[in-house]
């Protein structure tokens, strides 16, 4: 594993100080402590799971969730959770929109009809493991499959551009290069990958491949964490009435604690900032149980729109108006990508 990603992803965690010096594995061992600190609270948590049971005694029902503390019980749906996660793949397979309608069969029939509203506009369905980062990887493979299908060289000048404007925001912000070299690296890799002509060119396949690849998946989100927080920090007046509607935590609380770390979700202030600091517009589409005031069935959307200079020319309908050509579907707590017809 390369030193880049262990150093980013202890930043990102808090363990080490943005403006550390080039060899933090010495000057900083006693950070060492925090992560001993880390695991003993999770040996201290099994260790109560161990005497929740021995009070209850060889009759005792799990359902009796009285003899288990709050801890016990979030660690237990927490580990339910990542067990249910790991089914899925980083990045699935491409389903009819149907699939969808079918999850639902037997539940809320306002969630059914707006499945056959989607269904007017869409085609399918890509599903993302809900891990916390899928956003970011529903964000990566549509927008790297965009490239591969449109081979459009010059999105692609564009957003490498955007990207070394990324790097240097860093830098004025005070992450050294070693923390973010390797994630920004790997992700102008596979975007050279996906343009065809070349020894490194990749198909569809292999695209689907390499972003179930986690150290080829955590890499690239990793970049697009630090992109986010960077461009978030950098326009930080900006974001702060947001950020302080969701939290109490300051812009730098916030970019340390819910945007570098990975697992954490993502809302509206994450995407916003990304398509900001890349230029790439992105379209939510909501699924929710909220009805219509009219009584029929609708679906709502966003758009994420960037300054428009910043917009890829390829998806601007008119002057005024830019077409998103990166659709995610929203259901609470999760990302996915649409497909449409």
């Amino acid at each position: 594993m390369r030193h880049g990603y262990i150093l980013g992803i202890l930043k990102g965690m808090g363990y080490i100080p943005h403006n550390s010096p080039e060899d933090p594995f010495i000057d900083h061992i006693k950070h060492n402590t925090a992560v001993q600190l880390k695991f003993g609270r999770h040996r201290n948590s099994e260790r109560k799971k161990m005497q929740n049971q021995e009070k209850c005694g060889a009759s005792c029902e799990f359902d009796d969730w009285s003899n288990f503390e709050d801890e016990d019980i979030m660690q237990q749906q927490s580990d339910i959770k990542a067990e249910e996660a790991q089914k899925v793949p980083f990045v699935a397979d491409k389903e009819p929109l149907s699939a969808l309608a079918s999850e639902y069969q037997s539940g809320s029939p306002i969630l059914l009809e707006k499945i056959k509203v989607l269904g007017e506009q869409y085609a399918a369905i890509r599903r993302t493991r809900g891990d916390g980062n899928c956003f970011f990887r529903s964000f990566m493979f549509s927008y790297l499959e965009h490239i591969l299908a449109s081979q459009d060289q010059a999105e692609v000048d564009r957003i490498k551009a955007k990207v070394e404007e990324c790097r240097r925001t860093l830098q004025s912000l005070g992450h050294a290069d070693f923390t973010f070299e390797d994630f920004f690296a790997l992700f102008l890799e596979q975007l050279d990958n996906v343009l065809q002509g070349n020894e490194s060119s990749i198909s569809h396949g292999e695209l689907v491949v390499r972003s179930r690849d986690q150290s080829v998946s955590d890499y690239v989100v990793m970049f697009f964490r630090f992109v986010t927080s960077g461009e978030i920090r950098k326009r930080s007046e900006f974001f702060e009435p947001f950020i302080l509607g969701l939290t109490n935590a300051t812009v730098e609380q916030f970019c340390k604690s819910s945007v570098e770390p990975m697992g954490e979700e993502s809302d509206h202030v994450h995407i916003t900032a990304l398509s900001d600091a890349l230029g790439v517009p992105i379209r939510v589409v909501y699924l929710d149980r909220s009805s219509c005031d009219s009584g029929g069935a609708s679906v709502n959307h966003h758009d994420f729109i960037p300054t428009p200079g910043d917009c890829p020319n390829a998806t601007s309908g008119s002057t005024e108006t830019t077409i998103p050509f990166i659709t995610l579907l929203y259901r609470p707590g999760h990302y996915d990508i649409l497909y449409p017809k």
